[in-house]
């Protein structure tokens, strides 16, 4: 069956830096969009940045634009976050998710997988 495992989250200091990582199986991975979500206490999950097949196309939200980098590695079946310039506000779960439509979409409604997410939390 289909699995997203993320890790690499933790505690950072605001200003420092973090890579998540999305190890993905059970799918053809280069045929998949993937994307980051996260989702903060009381808060409505939220599109972080997404990435094309090819990882030619990138997507960013206005939030971490600048700060943050999707990249992938489809022969290592992998997606990444690097994440500078933290800010407490950065604080969330993050996770990982995976679609196969035409498009890359911030619709979270519009992704098929999804992993566990891990923890980021950003001190101040």
């Amino acid at each position: 069956q289909v699995q997203l495992v993320e890790s690499g989250g933790g505690l950072v200091q605001a200003g420092g830096s973090l890579r998540v990582s999305c190890a993905a199986s059970g799918l053809t991975f280069s045929t998949y969009i993937m994307a980051w979500f996260r989702q903060a206490p009381g808060k409505e999950r939220e599109f972080v940045a997404g990435i094309s097949r090819s990882g030619g196309s990138t997507s960013y939200a206005d939030a971490v634009k600048g700060r943050f980098t999707i990249s992938r590695d489809n022969a290592r079946n992998t997606v990444y976050l690097q994440m500078n310039s933290l800010k407490p506000e950065d604080t969330a779960v993050y996770y990982c998710a995976a679609q196969i439509r035409i498009v890359l979409t911030t619709e979270a409604a519009k992704y098929d997988y999804w992993g566990q997410g891990t923890q980021v939390t950003v001190s101040s």
